[in-house]
C-alpha cells in the first residue's frame, strides 16, 4: 500500500494557496512549523485549515525566527545567549512556543520536536533534552490541547543520536508509565537519502520500528529540496515507471517505501498535486522498488 500525500510547507512560497489546493484535493495532513515562511506560515494557514476541520495538522517546536527570538527573550522563556542559537528545547520555551502555535493555528494534531539532534553534541544530553520536551508535550496532550507529539529529524536516526525504541522509552518516562502520547516520527526519505528505503525493504530501521510501535511515519523532503527533479535521468524515470514526470517518479519511489504512512509534498498547483496523486495510486512492489534502488546505487 502506498503512503498518502500530505502537504509540506517548508519553502512553499504561497502557503495559503498550497493549502487550499491540497485540502480541496483531499489531503489528510498539513505539516508546518513556527519558523516556516519567515514565521508567517501559521497565520497564513489558519484560515484555510478552519475551512477543512477534517484535515490533520502537524507543527513543530524547536526552531525560531529572529523576531521570535526577541519575543522569547522578552517573555523570559529564553536568555539572549540561548535565543541567539535559533534553536531550543528548554521546557519553558517549548511550552511558550506551543502556546503561540495553538493561538495562531487553532489546533495541532501532532507537535514534532524539531531536529532534536541539534540541541547538544552528546547523545545523553540529547536524550535529556528530549525527555524534558516530552514532559512539556505530555502536559498539553493530557489536557487535550494537542493530539500527540513526535520527533521530526534530519539526521538523528542516521547519526545514532537516538532510536525509535529509545524515543518510546523516553516518552514512557515522561508520561510516568506506559500510556504516553508519542504518536509519530518524521525523517527524510528519497532517492538521495535512500537508507530508510533500503532498511524498510530489509524489514528493519526506524520506519519499521515506528510502525511496530504504532507510530505514524512521515517522509520529508522526498524531492530533496527539488534537487532530484534535475538529477534523475529520463532513463531512470522510464525505469521507475514509463510516462511519469521526474517529480512524480521520485515521489512514487518514496511513497512505495514499506512502513511509510505519509509523504510530505510541497506543491502549490492543482496540476502537480493531481499528477502526484495519480502516480501514487499504484505503488511499486517490493521487488521493483529494490531494483530501482539498486540501479540508482550502481549509477
Amino acid at each position: 500500500m502506498s503512503a498518502v500525500l500530505g502537504l509540506g510547507t517548508y519553502k512553499v512560497h504561497a502557503a495559503a494557496e498550497a493549502a487550499c489546493t491540497a485540502c480541496a484535493a483531499g489531503t489528510a495532513w498539513v505539516d508546518t512549523a513556527p519558523n516556516y515562511g519567515d514565521g508567517k506560515a501559521h497565520r497564513l494557514l489558519a484560515p484555510v485549515l478552519a475551512e477543512y476541520p477534517q484535515v490533520k495538522v502537524a507543527t513543530k517546536t524547536g526552531f525560531l525566527t529572529p523576531t521570535q527570538r526577541l519575543a522569547a527573550v522578552a517573555a523570559g522563556v529564553l536568555g539572549e545567549d540561548q535565543a541567539r542559537t535559533g534553536h531550543s528545547l528548554a521546557p519553558a520555551f517549548v511550552r511558550w512556543q506551543i502556546e503561540q502555535s495553538l493561538s495562531e493555528l487553532g489546533r495541532a494534531d501532532v507537535v514534532f520536536v524539531h531536529n532534536p539532534e541539534r540541541s547538544a553534541r552528546h547523545r545523553q544530553q540529547v536524550h535529556a533534552h528530549l525527555r524534558q520536551a516530552f514532559e512539556a508535550l505530555e502536559e498539553f496532550a493530557c489536557a487535550g490541547r494537542i493530539g500527540g507529539y513526535g520527533v521530526a529529524t534530519w539526521s538523528g536516526f542516521e547519526s545514532g543520536a537516538f532510536t525509535v525504541p529509545g524515543l518510546v522509552e523516553l516518552a514512557r518516562q515522561a508520561a510516568g508509565g506506559q500510556a504516553h502520547h508519542l504518536v509519530a516520527v518524521q525523517q527524510p526519505v528519497s532517492l538521495v537519502m535512500d537508507r530508510p528505503i533500503r532498511q524498510s525493504l530489509g524489514g528493519r530501521g526506524p520506519l519499521v520500528q515506528a510502525r511496530a510501535a504504532g507510530l505514524t511515519t512521515f517522509a520529508s523532503s522526498p524531492l530533496h529540496g527539488g534537487e532530484l527533479i534535475d538529477l534523475v535521468t529520463p532513463e531512470l524515470v522510464e525505469f521507475i515507471r514509463p510516462g511519469l514526470s521526474p517529480a512524480a517518479a521520485c515521489l512514487l519511489v518514496t511513497a512505495s517505501t514499506p512502513s511509510l504512512d505519509v509523504v510530505l509534498l510541497s506543491a502549490s498547483s492543482s496540476r502537480h498535486w493531481a499528477e502526484a496523486a495519480a502516480a501514487l495510486a499504484l505503488p511499486l512492489d517490493a521487488r521493483r522498488l529494490t531494483e530501482v534502488i539498486d540501479v540508482c546505487a550502481a549509477g
